[in-house]
Protein backbone atom coordinates (compact mmCIF):
# COMPACT_ATOMS: atom_id res chain seq x y z
CA UNK A 1 0.00 0.00 0.00
CA UNK A 2 2.24 2.44 -1.40
CA UNK A 3 1.76 5.91 0.06
CA UNK A 4 3.22 9.35 0.56
CA UNK A 5 1.45 11.98 2.69
CA UNK A 6 2.09 14.92 4.39
CA UNK A 7 0.84 15.64 7.81
CA UNK A 8 -0.06 19.42 7.13
CA UNK A 9 -2.86 18.07 4.80
CA UNK A 10 -4.20 15.11 6.15
CA UNK A 11 -6.53 14.26 8.48
CA UNK A 12 -5.38 12.31 11.64
CA UNK A 13 -7.64 13.55 14.56
CA UNK A 14 -5.63 12.84 17.54
CA UNK A 15 -6.40 13.62 20.81
CA UNK A 16 -5.86 14.46 24.09
CA UNK A 17 -7.47 12.14 26.49
CA UNK A 18 -9.16 8.61 25.43
CA UNK A 19 -12.90 8.41 25.79
CA UNK A 20 -14.28 8.49 29.38
CA UNK A 21 -15.92 4.75 28.41
CA UNK A 22 -12.81 3.51 27.21
CA UNK A 23 -11.55 0.86 29.37
CA UNK A 24 -9.56 -1.51 26.67
CA UNK A 25 -6.08 -0.58 25.37
CA UNK A 26 -6.98 -0.69 22.25
CA UNK A 27 -10.44 1.54 22.16
CA UNK A 28 -8.37 4.42 24.21
CA UNK A 29 -5.53 4.74 21.75
CA UNK A 30 -7.29 4.12 18.50
CA UNK A 31 -9.85 6.89 19.42
CA UNK A 32 -6.70 9.39 20.54
CA UNK A 33 -4.41 8.22 17.41
CA UNK A 34 -7.06 9.49 15.38
CA UNK A 35 -7.75 5.89 13.45
CA UNK A 36 -11.14 5.54 14.46
CA UNK A 37 -14.57 7.43 15.60
CA UNK A 38 -17.78 6.04 17.21
CA UNK A 39 -20.97 6.77 15.45
CA UNK A 40 -23.30 4.95 17.81
CA UNK A 41 -23.00 2.01 19.92
CA UNK A 42 -20.99 -0.74 18.08
CA UNK A 43 -20.61 1.31 14.89
CA UNK A 44 -17.53 2.91 14.20
CA UNK A 45 -15.87 5.27 10.99
CA UNK A 46 -12.34 3.80 10.55
CA UNK A 47 -10.42 6.96 9.87
CA UNK A 48 -7.79 7.29 7.29
CA UNK A 49 -4.96 6.17 9.47
CA UNK A 50 -7.55 3.35 10.87
CA UNK A 51 -8.66 1.77 6.99
CA UNK A 52 -5.02 1.84 6.40
CA UNK A 53 -4.41 -0.47 9.19
CA UNK A 54 -7.17 -2.76 8.49
CA UNK A 55 -6.32 -2.94 4.43
CA UNK A 56 -2.98 -4.43 5.37
CA UNK A 57 -4.31 -6.58 7.73
CA UNK A 58 -7.28 -7.98 5.51
CA UNK A 59 -4.63 -7.84 2.70
CA UNK A 60 -2.36 -10.09 4.74
CA UNK A 61 -5.29 -12.33 5.57
CA UNK A 62 -5.97 -12.19 1.50
CA UNK A 63 -2.70 -13.55 0.52
CA UNK A 64 -2.66 -16.44 2.93
CA UNK A 65 -6.02 -17.23 1.75
CA UNK A 66 -5.16 -17.29 -1.86
CA UNK A 67 -1.66 -19.35 -1.37
CA UNK A 68 -4.10 -22.52 0.04
CA UNK A 69 -5.89 -22.00 -3.16
CA UNK A 70 -8.67 -20.09 -2.18
CA UNK A 71 -11.38 -17.96 -4.21
CA UNK A 72 -12.11 -14.69 -3.36
CA UNK A 73 -15.65 -13.88 -3.72
CA UNK A 74 -18.03 -10.51 -2.61
CA UNK A 75 -21.89 -11.65 -1.55
CA UNK A 76 -24.66 -9.79 0.01
CA UNK A 77 -24.37 -8.58 3.24
CA UNK A 78 -28.51 -8.93 3.25
CA UNK A 79 -30.04 -12.01 2.78
CA UNK A 80 -33.35 -13.88 2.04
CA UNK A 81 -35.00 -14.84 5.66
CA UNK A 82 -36.01 -18.19 3.53
CA UNK A 83 -32.21 -19.50 3.46
CA UNK A 84 -32.08 -19.11 6.76
CA UNK A 85 -35.38 -20.78 7.58
CA UNK A 86 -33.93 -23.89 4.95
CA UNK A 87 -31.25 -24.33 6.68
CA UNK A 88 -32.63 -24.30 10.44
CA UNK A 89 -31.42 -20.97 12.00
CA UNK A 90 -33.57 -18.65 11.77
CA UNK A 91 -35.07 -19.08 15.40
CA UNK A 92 -31.35 -20.33 16.19
CA UNK A 93 -29.79 -17.20 15.76
CA UNK A 94 -32.24 -15.58 18.43
CA UNK A 95 -32.06 -11.65 19.16
CA UNK A 96 -28.23 -11.22 17.90
CA UNK A 97 -29.72 -11.11 14.03
CA UNK A 98 -30.63 -7.66 12.37
CA UNK A 99 -34.19 -8.46 10.55
CA UNK A 100 -36.20 -6.45 8.32
CA UNK A 101 -38.71 -6.05 6.36
CA UNK A 102 -38.89 -4.71 2.54
CA UNK A 103 -41.33 -2.27 1.37
CA UNK A 104 -43.33 -6.06 0.00
CA UNK A 105 -43.27 -7.40 3.16
CA UNK A 106 -40.54 -9.80 2.51
CA UNK A 107 -38.65 -11.24 5.69
CA UNK A 108 -34.98 -10.50 5.23
CA UNK A 109 -31.72 -9.78 7.64
CA UNK A 110 -28.41 -8.62 7.63
CA UNK A 111 -25.68 -11.64 7.52
CA UNK A 112 -24.30 -12.37 10.93
CA UNK A 113 -21.83 -15.05 8.13
CA UNK A 114 -22.71 -16.37 5.03
CA UNK A 115 -22.95 -20.32 5.42
CA UNK A 116 -26.26 -20.54 4.17
CA UNK A 117 -25.07 -18.07 0.95
CA UNK A 118 -21.94 -20.05 0.36
CA UNK A 119 -24.15 -23.26 0.33
CA UNK A 120 -26.71 -22.08 -1.91
CA UNK A 121 -24.25 -21.16 -4.42
CA UNK A 122 -22.77 -24.29 -4.03
CA UNK A 123 -25.72 -25.99 -5.41
CA UNK A 124 -24.50 -25.63 -9.00
CA UNK A 125 -21.39 -28.41 -8.17
CA UNK A 126 -22.34 -31.36 -10.08
CA UNK A 127 -19.59 -33.74 -10.07
CA UNK A 128 -17.01 -34.97 -7.55
CA UNK A 129 -14.61 -33.39 -10.19
CA UNK A 130 -15.55 -29.82 -9.36
CA UNK A 131 -14.04 -30.65 -6.04
CA UNK A 132 -12.95 -29.68 -3.71
CA UNK A 133 -13.35 -25.64 -3.44
CA UNK A 134 -12.16 -22.98 -0.78
CA UNK A 135 -14.39 -20.17 -1.19
CA UNK A 136 -13.98 -17.00 0.88
CA UNK A 137 -14.53 -13.36 1.07
CA UNK A 138 -13.83 -10.04 3.22
CA UNK A 139 -17.44 -8.73 3.75
CA UNK A 140 -19.36 -6.77 6.04
CA UNK A 141 -21.10 -8.83 9.37
CA UNK A 142 -23.56 -7.24 11.38
CA UNK A 143 -24.64 -9.34 15.09
CA UNK A 144 -26.67 -7.22 17.30
CA UNK A 145 -24.95 -7.72 20.49
CA UNK A 146 -26.48 -6.76 23.53
CA UNK A 147 -23.08 -5.40 25.44
CA UNK A 148 -21.17 -3.72 22.30
CA UNK A 149 -17.65 -2.39 23.99
CA UNK A 150 -13.69 -2.43 23.92
CA UNK A 151 -14.05 -0.31 20.44
CA UNK A 152 -13.22 -2.87 17.97
CA UNK A 153 -13.24 -5.93 19.98
CA UNK A 154 -17.07 -5.68 20.46
CA UNK A 155 -19.29 -4.33 17.58
CA UNK A 156 -22.26 -4.72 15.48
CA UNK A 157 -20.92 -4.03 12.74
CA UNK A 158 -17.97 -5.14 11.59
CA UNK A 159 -15.49 -6.52 8.54
CA UNK A 160 -14.74 -10.38 8.56
CA UNK A 161 -12.59 -13.02 6.34
CA UNK A 162 -15.18 -16.07 6.07
CA UNK A 163 -14.24 -18.88 3.78
CA UNK A 164 -16.01 -22.42 3.54
CA UNK A 165 -14.54 -25.61 2.21
CA UNK A 166 -16.55 -28.27 0.17
CA UNK A 167 -15.05 -32.15 0.13
CA UNK A 168 -16.74 -35.00 -0.98
CA UNK A 169 -15.02 -36.76 1.80
CA UNK A 170 -14.04 -36.61 5.64
CA UNK A 171 -10.52 -36.65 4.57
CA UNK A 172 -10.93 -33.85 2.50
CA UNK A 173 -12.49 -31.77 4.82
CA UNK A 174 -9.21 -32.81 7.63
CA UNK A 175 -7.12 -31.74 4.69
CA UNK A 176 -8.83 -28.29 4.59
CA UNK A 177 -9.10 -27.88 7.78
CA UNK A 178 -5.60 -28.35 8.47
CA UNK A 179 -4.45 -25.90 5.90
CA UNK A 180 -6.84 -23.24 6.87
CA UNK A 181 -5.64 -23.85 10.47
CA UNK A 182 -1.50 -24.02 8.90
CA UNK A 183 -2.89 -20.33 7.15
CA UNK A 184 -4.35 -18.76 10.50
CA UNK A 185 -0.67 -19.49 12.36
CA UNK A 186 1.13 -17.81 9.30
CA UNK A 187 -1.76 -15.03 9.77
CA UNK A 188 -1.36 -14.22 13.22
CA UNK A 189 2.59 -14.55 12.71
CA UNK A 190 2.65 -12.00 10.38
CA UNK A 191 0.28 -9.90 12.44
CA UNK A 192 2.80 -9.98 15.23
CA UNK A 193 -0.10 -12.01 17.50
CA UNK A 194 0.64 -14.64 19.53
CA UNK A 195 -2.36 -16.54 19.06
CA UNK A 196 -2.83 -20.15 20.78
CA UNK A 197 -4.84 -22.51 18.72
CA UNK A 198 -7.53 -23.96 21.78
CA UNK A 199 -10.30 -26.88 21.29
CA UNK A 200 -13.92 -24.29 21.62
CA UNK A 201 -17.00 -24.90 21.34
CA UNK A 202 -19.24 -24.85 18.01
CA UNK A 203 -22.20 -23.41 19.15
CA UNK A 204 -24.35 -22.36 16.69
CA UNK A 205 -22.40 -23.29 14.05
CA UNK A 206 -22.66 -26.92 14.90
CA UNK A 207 -20.59 -29.49 13.84
CA UNK A 208 -18.42 -32.01 14.50
CA UNK A 209 -15.50 -29.84 16.08
CA UNK A 210 -13.86 -26.48 16.36
CA UNK A 211 -10.47 -24.37 16.71
CA UNK A 212 -10.35 -21.06 18.24
CA UNK A 213 -7.23 -19.05 17.96
CA UNK A 214 -6.31 -16.51 21.08
CA UNK A 215 -4.55 -13.65 21.70
CA UNK A 216 -3.59 -13.45 25.43
CA UNK A 217 -5.21 -10.24 26.49
CA UNK A 218 -6.97 -8.28 29.70
CA UNK A 219 -8.82 -7.02 27.30
CA UNK A 220 -10.54 -10.18 26.54
CA UNK A 221 -13.62 -11.77 26.82
CA UNK A 222 -12.85 -15.71 26.64
CA UNK A 223 -10.65 -18.11 29.53
CA UNK A 224 -8.66 -20.26 28.10
CA UNK A 225 -7.08 -23.00 29.70
CA UNK A 226 -3.55 -24.39 29.41
CA UNK A 227 -0.88 -26.49 30.57
CA UNK A 228 2.52 -24.95 30.28
CA UNK A 229 3.59 -28.47 31.50
CA UNK A 230 2.10 -30.59 28.01
CA UNK A 231 0.19 -27.92 25.98
CA UNK A 232 -3.06 -28.92 26.38
CA UNK A 233 -5.48 -25.85 25.53
CA UNK A 234 -8.76 -25.49 25.62
CA UNK A 235 -11.84 -22.73 25.93
CA UNK A 236 -13.35 -22.90 29.35
CA UNK A 237 -16.59 -23.44 27.08
CA UNK A 238 -15.26 -26.60 26.18
CA UNK A 239 -12.25 -27.51 28.50
CA UNK A 240 -12.19 -30.23 31.27
CA UNK A 241 -9.77 -31.48 34.14
CA UNK A 242 -9.03 -34.42 36.31
CA UNK A 243 -11.03 -34.82 38.80
CA UNK A 244 -9.43 -36.95 42.21
CA UNK A 245 -11.55 -39.81 42.61
CA UNK A 246 -13.82 -39.76 45.60
CA UNK A 247 -14.77 -42.99 47.78
CA UNK A 248 -18.31 -42.67 49.24
CA UNK A 249 -19.78 -44.51 52.27
CA UNK A 250 -22.41 -46.63 51.16
CA UNK A 251 -25.07 -44.69 53.20
CA UNK A 252 -28.78 -45.87 54.29
CA UNK A 253 -30.81 -47.73 51.95
CA UNK A 254 -33.00 -44.74 51.24
CA UNK A 255 -32.52 -40.35 51.48
CA UNK A 256 -33.24 -39.44 55.22
CA UNK A 257 -35.14 -35.75 55.35
CA UNK A 258 -33.03 -33.78 57.43
CA UNK A 259 -34.23 -30.58 59.34
CA UNK A 260 -32.36 -27.06 57.42
CA UNK A 261 -34.21 -24.15 58.79
CA UNK A 262 -32.86 -20.82 57.60
CA UNK A 263 -30.07 -22.77 55.43
CA UNK A 264 -29.75 -21.94 51.85
CA UNK A 265 -27.13 -22.07 50.48
CA UNK A 266 -23.97 -24.72 49.56
CA UNK A 267 -21.38 -23.08 52.28
CA UNK A 268 -24.69 -23.00 54.77
CA UNK A 269 -24.89 -26.85 54.86
CA UNK A 270 -20.89 -27.19 55.03
CA UNK A 271 -21.28 -25.13 58.64
CA UNK A 272 -23.87 -26.78 59.86
CA UNK A 273 -23.89 -29.92 62.39
CA UNK A 274 -24.86 -33.09 60.50
CA UNK A 275 -24.13 -30.72 57.07
CA UNK A 276 -21.99 -32.14 54.57
CA UNK A 277 -18.91 -30.81 52.48
CA UNK A 278 -19.42 -29.13 49.02
CA UNK A 279 -17.75 -32.21 47.47
CA UNK A 280 -20.64 -34.47 49.00
CA UNK A 281 -23.60 -32.14 47.92
CA UNK A 282 -25.69 -31.75 45.05
CA UNK A 283 -26.21 -28.29 43.48
CA UNK A 284 -29.65 -27.84 41.18
CA UNK A 285 -30.10 -25.73 39.09
CA UNK A 286 -33.41 -25.06 37.76
CA UNK A 287 -33.01 -23.47 34.04
CA UNK A 288 -35.09 -22.59 31.39
CA UNK A 289 -33.95 -24.56 27.43
CA UNK A 290 -36.44 -23.30 24.83
CA UNK A 291 -39.27 -23.08 27.54
CA UNK A 292 -38.27 -26.22 29.18
CA UNK A 293 -37.95 -26.01 32.26
CA UNK A 294 -34.96 -28.72 33.15
CA UNK A 295 -32.45 -29.35 36.44
CA UNK A 296 -28.73 -29.02 36.20
CA UNK A 297 -27.20 -31.02 39.16
CA UNK A 298 -23.36 -30.52 39.86
CA UNK A 299 -21.48 -30.94 42.57
CA UNK A 300 -21.88 -28.68 45.17
CA UNK A 301 -18.17 -26.96 45.05
CA UNK A 302 -18.37 -27.03 40.76
CA UNK A 303 -20.08 -24.21 38.63
CA UNK A 304 -22.46 -24.63 35.98
CA UNK A 305 -20.98 -23.23 32.41
CA UNK A 306 -23.93 -22.44 30.19
CA UNK A 307 -21.93 -23.00 26.86
CA UNK A 308 -21.66 -26.47 27.91
CA UNK A 309 -25.28 -26.64 28.83
CA UNK A 310 -26.56 -25.28 25.55
CA UNK A 311 -23.89 -27.32 23.46
CA UNK A 312 -25.40 -30.67 25.46
CA UNK A 313 -29.03 -29.79 25.17
CA UNK A 314 -29.08 -27.91 21.87
CA UNK A 315 -31.29 -25.23 23.22
CA UNK A 316 -31.36 -21.65 21.24
CA UNK A 317 -32.52 -19.76 24.37
CA UNK A 318 -30.98 -20.36 28.05
CA UNK A 319 -31.75 -18.74 31.32
CA UNK A 320 -31.98 -19.26 35.25
CA UNK A 321 -35.28 -19.90 35.88
CA UNK A 322 -37.50 -17.30 38.10
CA UNK A 323 -38.14 -17.62 41.81
CA UNK A 324 -41.57 -17.92 40.95
CA UNK A 325 -41.18 -20.62 37.96
CA UNK A 326 -39.15 -22.67 40.58
CA UNK A 327 -41.70 -22.35 43.83
CA UNK A 328 -44.42 -23.08 40.81
CA UNK A 329 -42.65 -26.15 39.46
CA UNK A 330 -40.98 -27.67 42.54
CA UNK A 331 -43.00 -26.36 45.54
CA UNK A 332 -39.58 -24.57 46.90
CA UNK A 333 -37.51 -21.64 47.16
CA UNK A 334 -33.99 -21.81 45.59
CA UNK A 335 -31.57 -23.10 48.24
CA UNK A 336 -33.81 -26.20 48.88
CA UNK A 337 -34.29 -27.96 46.21
CA UNK A 338 -33.48 -31.48 44.56
CA UNK A 339 -34.28 -33.70 42.01
CA UNK A 340 -34.71 -36.70 44.19
CA UNK A 341 -38.28 -38.22 43.21
CA UNK A 342 -39.23 -35.24 40.63
CA UNK A 343 -40.54 -36.52 37.33
CA UNK A 344 -42.01 -34.00 35.42
CA UNK A 345 -39.26 -31.98 34.94
CA UNK A 346 -35.85 -32.72 32.57
CA UNK A 347 -32.80 -33.81 34.66
CA UNK A 348 -29.28 -33.48 33.52
CA UNK A 349 -26.37 -34.51 35.78
CA UNK A 350 -22.86 -33.91 35.36
CA UNK A 351 -20.01 -36.52 35.06
CA UNK A 352 -18.66 -35.58 38.37
CA UNK A 353 -22.13 -37.22 39.60
CA UNK A 354 -21.69 -40.65 38.53
CA UNK A 355 -21.82 -43.05 40.78
CA UNK A 356 -21.84 -41.08 43.71
CA UNK A 357 -23.43 -41.98 46.96
CA UNK A 358 -24.49 -40.69 50.62
CA UNK A 359 -24.57 -37.51 49.10
CA UNK A 360 -27.14 -34.20 49.90
CA UNK A 361 -29.44 -32.31 48.34
CA UNK A 362 -32.39 -30.18 48.82
CA UNK A 363 -35.97 -32.03 49.46
CA UNK A 364 -37.96 -29.77 47.62
CA UNK A 365 -39.11 -28.78 50.69
CA UNK A 366 -38.07 -25.33 52.37
CA UNK A 367 -35.91 -25.61 55.70
CA UNK A 368 -35.26 -29.30 54.74
CA UNK A 369 -32.97 -31.38 52.81
CA UNK A 370 -32.03 -34.85 51.99
CA UNK A 371 -29.31 -36.78 53.73
CA UNK A 372 -28.19 -40.12 52.03
CA UNK A 373 -28.87 -39.54 48.49
CA UNK A 374 -27.42 -42.30 46.07
CA UNK A 375 -27.73 -40.45 42.57
CA UNK A 376 -28.30 -43.65 40.59
CA UNK A 377 -30.68 -45.29 42.98
CA UNK A 378 -32.96 -41.87 44.06
CA UNK A 379 -32.71 -39.60 40.73
CA UNK A 380 -34.14 -40.08 37.30
CA UNK A 381 -31.26 -39.06 35.31
CA UNK A 382 -31.98 -38.04 31.79
CA UNK A 383 -28.79 -37.34 30.54
CA UNK A 384 -24.80 -37.18 31.34
CA UNK A 385 -22.85 -34.69 30.21
CA UNK A 386 -20.16 -32.49 30.71
CA UNK A 387 -21.68 -28.96 32.24
CA UNK A 388 -18.92 -28.10 35.09
CA UNK A 389 -16.87 -24.74 34.64
CA UNK A 390 -12.69 -26.00 35.15
CA UNK A 391 -11.31 -23.60 37.28
CA UNK A 392 -7.73 -22.42 37.57
CA UNK A 393 -5.17 -24.93 39.80
CA UNK A 394 -6.97 -28.17 38.58
CA UNK A 395 -5.31 -31.17 37.13
CA UNK A 396 -4.78 -30.87 33.35
CA UNK A 397 -6.68 -34.08 32.33
CA UNK A 398 -3.85 -34.97 29.73
CA UNK A 399 -0.67 -34.92 32.07
CA UNK A 400 -2.14 -34.14 35.79
CA UNK A 401 0.00 -30.68 35.95
CA UNK A 402 -1.78 -27.67 37.27
CA UNK A 403 -3.70 -26.10 34.58
CA UNK A 404 -4.06 -22.18 34.76
CA UNK A 405 -6.71 -20.34 33.21
CA UNK A 406 -5.46 -16.72 30.34
CA UNK A 407 -7.73 -14.33 29.51
CA UNK A 408 -7.75 -13.84 25.78
CA UNK A 409 -9.39 -12.42 22.50
CA UNK A 410 -10.77 -14.78 20.02
CA UNK A 411 -9.10 -13.84 17.01
CA UNK A 412 -9.79 -16.10 14.65
CA UNK A 413 -12.17 -19.38 15.07
CA UNK A 414 -12.18 -22.34 12.30
CA UNK A 415 -15.26 -25.29 11.99
CA UNK A 416 -15.66 -28.78 10.98
CA UNK A 417 -18.89 -28.24 10.07
CA UNK A 418 -20.04 -31.80 8.40
CA UNK A 419 -22.91 -32.08 5.84
CA UNK A 420 -24.97 -30.33 8.03
CA UNK A 421 -25.72 -27.15 6.08
CA UNK A 422 -24.70 -29.34 2.73
CA UNK A 423 -28.06 -31.50 3.57
CA UNK A 424 -30.13 -28.64 4.33
CA UNK A 425 -29.43 -26.42 1.47
CA UNK A 426 -29.37 -29.23 -1.12
CA UNK A 427 -26.23 -30.31 -2.38
CA UNK A 428 -25.90 -32.88 -4.04
CA UNK A 429 -23.07 -33.92 -6.50
CA UNK A 430 -22.17 -37.10 -8.38
CA UNK A 431 -19.13 -39.63 -7.11
CA UNK A 432 -16.76 -41.32 -9.71
CA UNK A 433 -19.76 -44.41 -9.69
CA UNK A 434 -22.23 -42.03 -10.70
CA UNK A 435 -23.99 -41.85 -7.42
CA UNK A 436 -25.61 -38.91 -5.78
CA UNK A 437 -23.27 -37.50 -2.55
CA UNK A 438 -23.43 -34.66 -0.03
CA UNK A 439 -20.33 -32.92 0.22
CA UNK A 440 -18.64 -31.84 3.46
CA UNK A 441 -18.15 -28.58 4.64
CA UNK A 442 -16.27 -26.26 6.89
CA UNK A 443 -16.39 -22.58 7.89
CA UNK A 444 -13.09 -20.35 8.86
CA UNK A 445 -13.45 -16.81 10.01
CA UNK A 446 -11.22 -13.98 10.95
CA UNK A 447 -12.73 -10.86 12.24
CA UNK A 448 -10.64 -8.08 10.36
CA UNK A 449 -11.17 -5.21 12.72
CA UNK A 450 -11.08 -6.95 16.21
CA UNK A 451 -7.84 -8.74 14.56
CA UNK A 452 -6.48 -4.48 14.48
CA UNK A 453 -7.41 -4.11 17.69
CA UNK A 454 -6.00 -7.28 19.28
CA UNK A 455 -2.75 -5.57 17.17
CA UNK A 456 -3.19 -3.04 18.93
CA UNK A 457 -3.42 -4.27 22.61
CA UNK A 458 -0.22 -6.60 22.26
CA UNK A 459 2.11 -3.80 20.60
CA UNK A 460 1.21 -0.10 22.81
CA UNK A 461 3.35 1.44 25.37
CA UNK A 462 2.42 4.04 28.17
CA UNK A 463 2.33 6.54 25.41
CA UNK A 464 0.87 5.09 22.29
CA UNK A 465 0.77 2.23 20.13
CA UNK A 466 3.78 0.56 18.25
CA UNK A 467 2.41 -0.79 15.09
CA UNK A 468 4.60 -4.01 13.65
CA UNK A 469 6.05 -3.04 10.41
CA UNK A 470 3.41 -5.25 8.36
CA UNK A 471 0.31 -3.47 9.38
CA UNK A 472 1.74 -0.35 10.09
CA UNK A 473 -0.31 2.99 8.51
CA UNK A 474 2.76 4.71 7.27
CA UNK A 475 6.64 2.28 7.65
CA UNK A 476 8.50 5.80 7.90
CA UNK A 477 7.44 9.17 9.79
CA UNK A 478 9.53 12.24 8.58
CA UNK A 479 9.12 14.60 11.50
CA UNK A 480 10.68 18.12 10.31
CA UNK A 481 11.27 20.22 13.18
CA UNK A 482 11.71 23.52 11.19
CA UNK A 483 8.95 23.78 8.62
CA UNK A 484 10.50 27.26 7.50
CA UNK A 485 13.99 25.99 7.17
CA UNK A 486 14.88 25.32 3.15
CA UNK A 487 17.21 22.96 3.66
CA UNK A 488 15.30 21.04 6.26
CA UNK A 489 12.11 21.14 4.18
CA UNK A 490 14.76 20.41 0.97
CA UNK A 491 16.10 17.12 2.80
CA UNK A 492 12.73 15.80 3.78
CA UNK A 493 11.17 16.16 0.33
CA UNK A 494 14.26 14.05 -1.00
CA UNK A 495 14.06 11.77 1.32
CA UNK A 496 9.90 11.48 0.81
CA UNK A 497 10.62 10.39 -3.10
CA UNK A 498 13.59 8.41 -2.60
CA UNK A 499 11.76 6.39 0.00
CA UNK A 500 8.61 6.42 -2.46
CA UNK A 501 10.78 5.05 -5.32
CA UNK A 502 11.99 2.70 -2.69
CA UNK A 503 8.19 1.28 -2.62
CA UNK A 504 8.07 2.58 1.26
CA UNK A 505 4.90 4.17 2.89
CA UNK A 506 6.03 8.10 4.05
CA UNK A 507 4.02 10.46 6.37
CA UNK A 508 5.98 13.76 6.17
CA UNK A 509 5.07 15.56 9.23
CA UNK A 510 5.67 19.20 8.07
CA UNK A 511 2.91 20.26 10.14
CA UNK A 512 3.73 24.23 12.16
CA UNK A 513 3.68 22.59 15.33
CA UNK A 514 6.00 22.70 18.67
CA UNK A 515 8.71 20.08 18.28
CA UNK A 516 6.81 18.54 21.77
CA UNK A 517 3.52 18.22 19.99
CA UNK A 518 4.97 16.44 17.36
CA UNK A 519 7.15 13.91 19.37
CA UNK A 520 4.14 13.25 21.22
CA UNK A 521 1.74 12.59 18.13
CA UNK A 522 4.72 10.61 16.39
CA UNK A 523 4.39 8.01 19.24
CA UNK A 524 0.59 8.14 19.84
CA UNK A 525 0.12 7.07 16.54
CA UNK A 526 2.94 4.55 16.69
CA UNK A 527 4.67 4.33 12.75
CA UNK A 528 7.44 1.98 13.04
CA UNK A 529 10.66 4.17 12.62
CA UNK A 530 10.92 8.63 12.70
CA UNK A 531 13.55 10.02 11.15
CA UNK A 532 13.64 13.91 12.76
CA UNK A 533 14.96 16.74 10.08
CA UNK A 534 16.44 19.40 12.53
CA UNK A 535 18.57 22.94 11.49
CA UNK A 536 20.59 21.33 14.53
CA UNK A 537 21.48 18.30 13.17
CA UNK A 538 21.65 19.24 9.59
CA UNK A 539 24.48 22.15 10.40
CA UNK A 540 26.54 18.73 11.64
CA UNK A 541 25.21 16.50 7.91
CA UNK A 542 23.18 14.53 10.74
CA UNK A 543 19.49 13.57 10.96
CA UNK A 544 18.49 11.78 13.96
CA UNK A 545 16.97 8.07 13.47
CA UNK A 546 13.88 6.57 15.93
CA UNK A 547 12.78 3.28 16.12
CA UNK A 548 9.61 3.64 17.51
CA UNK A 549 9.59 0.39 19.39
CA UNK A 550 12.25 1.24 21.95
CA UNK A 551 12.53 4.70 21.55
CA UNK A 552 16.79 4.86 21.11
CA UNK A 553 17.39 7.39 18.64
CA UNK A 554 21.02 7.93 17.32
CA UNK A 555 22.19 10.65 14.71
CA UNK A 556 23.04 9.07 11.29
CA UNK A 557 25.25 10.94 8.55
CA UNK A 558 22.06 12.44 5.87
CA UNK A 559 23.49 10.61 2.92
CA UNK A 560 23.60 7.29 4.63
CA UNK A 561 20.08 7.50 5.53
CA UNK A 562 18.07 5.96 2.74
CA UNK A 563 20.59 2.65 3.72
CA UNK A 564 20.10 2.92 7.07
CA UNK A 565 16.15 2.98 6.54
CA UNK A 566 16.23 -0.04 4.14
CA UNK A 567 18.61 -1.55 6.23
CA UNK A 568 16.52 -1.48 9.30
CA UNK A 569 12.68 -2.64 7.26
CA UNK A 570 14.11 -5.46 6.20
CA UNK A 571 15.49 -6.09 9.44
CA UNK A 572 11.97 -5.69 10.61
CA UNK A 573 10.88 -8.03 8.55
Amino acid sequence: MLGVMRWSSAFIPTLRDAPADAEAASHKLLVRGGFIRQLHSGHYSLLPLGLRVHDKVAQIVREEMDAIGGQEFLLPAMHPASLWKQSGRWDLMGEEMFRLQDRSGVELALGMTHEEIFSSIATVLNSYKELPQIWYQIQTKFRDEPRPKSGLLRVREFAMKDSYSFDLEDAGLDHAFQAHHDAYVKIFERLGLNAMPVQASSGAMGGSASIEFMVPSPAGEDDVLRCVSCGYKANVERGTSELAVIVDESGPDQPERIATPGVRSIAGLEEMDGGATAENQIKTMVMVLDDEITLALLRGDHQLNLQKLQDYSGAVDIRPAEPTEVVKKLGASPGSLGAVGVKSLRVIADFALDGRTNMMTGANEDDWHLGGVSVQRDIQIDGWADLREVQAGEPCVECGETLEIVRCIEAGHIFKLGRKYADAMGISVLDADGRSQVPTMGSYGIGIGRAVAAVAENHHDDVGLIWPLSVAPYEILVTVLDIDDEACMEVASHLEISLREAGIDVLVDDRKARPGVKFADAELIGIPYRVTVGTRGLAKGEVEFTPRSTGETRMIDRHALLETVLEALVATV
